[in-house]
């Protein structure tokens, strides 16, 4: 029975792990965000809306009210780049790691963000620490790797998708 329930123990932590956040990855929100920061959940929706102008409005309100926030500036840049400026989604997306350098949503996306600025090696380089960061395959990794692949096979040219 001990041993049933020490792999049900490992089984979840590695679950947890390995599926991430809605948050695109990241350690868990900071303060604001766990106690429902209104702007907060009201950009997550708008993201998952496609209203990324009003995402990025939220926001940034957010990270006004609390900087340390590494999933707030992670959604912040991927709004941004959704928006069609992946240049200066990059900026946010080195916030969000420096605050957070092990956040694997936003290793994935700013790879994302440098394929579509046409910069292959700064991709590769999210790859790899995507690739050790990941104990086991994460999502982040296979999107990344997948988008990668894909940007090499096609000449440089990014395909339209939802990572994208």
């Amino acid at each position: 029975m001990r041993l049933l329930g020490a792999f049900l123990l490992i089984g979840l932590v590695l679950g947890t792990a390995a599926r991430g956040e809605a948050d695109g990855g990241g350690t868990p929100p900071s303060t604001s965000a766990v106690r429902e920061d209104p702007s907060y959940v009201e950009g997550v929706n708008a993201v998952k809306r496609g209203d990324y102008s009003a995402a990025i409005r939220l926001f940034e309100a957010v990270v006004a009210k609390d900087d340390r926030n590494a999933n707030a500036y992670n959604w912040l840049a991927y709004s941004t780049r959704k928006n069609g400026d992946a240049a200066k989604a990059i900026p946010i997306y080195e916030k969000a790691l420096t605050i957070d350098p092990k956040h694997r949503g936003a290793h994935e996306y700013i790879g994302e963000a440098y394929l579509v600025l046409g910069d292959l090696p700064k991709a590769k380089e999210h790859l790899a620490i995507l690739d050790k960061l990941c104990f086991l395959p994460c999502e982040e990794y296979s999107d990344l790797k997948k988008a990668v692949k894909d940007y090499e096979a096609s000449s440089g040219r990014v395909p339209t998708s939802k990572s994208n």
